[in-house]
């Protein structure tokens, strides 16, 4: 049997490492853009929170430039950002509703609202900027 002052010390103990240890905060896991379609992206975007929308196609350079960056922009604001990519030539009703007539277009909805927007193939910094403007 245990002796009584020894359970005591170690109750005590545990007590304080709870107490100083308290809630950690644990970051999501970012698990990649959400892919748009013409029927999926109102229902993606109207949720609440911040999206970012890349609105892109197959076979442009500057898109595929500026796709790492916005995934690493991603990553860095998991908890508050997610980003999501839309094929203007897959969902061209989409891309026609927000007149998006160059690409890389990138599109931040918050609570289901257009905010902010950029037009082309831009620095991290630049992303950075407005994600950190509406987080």
């Amino acid at each position: 049997m245990d002796d009584p002052e020894l359970v005591e010390i170690r109750a005590r103990k545990l007590r304080e490492l709870m107490a100083t240890a308290g809630p950690k905060h644990v970051a999501p896991a970012w698990t990649g853009p959400i892919r748009l379609t013409d029927a999926t992206f109102d229902g993606e975007v109207g949720r609440a929170g911040l999206v970012l929308v890349d609105f892109w196609a197959e076979w442009c350079g500057p898109c595929h430039r500026v796709a790492p960056i916005l995934e690493e922009v991603a990553r860095a604001h998991a908890a508050a950002l997610r980003l999501a990519k839309l094929n203007v030539d897959e969902n061209p009703s989409t891309a026609e509703r927000f007149q998006v007539t160059s690409i890389p277009t990138m599109l931040l909805f918050k609570n289901g609202k257009l905010v902010d927007g950029i037009v082309g193939a831009v620095p991290r910094p630049q992303v950075e900027a407005i994600v950190t403007r509406w987080s």
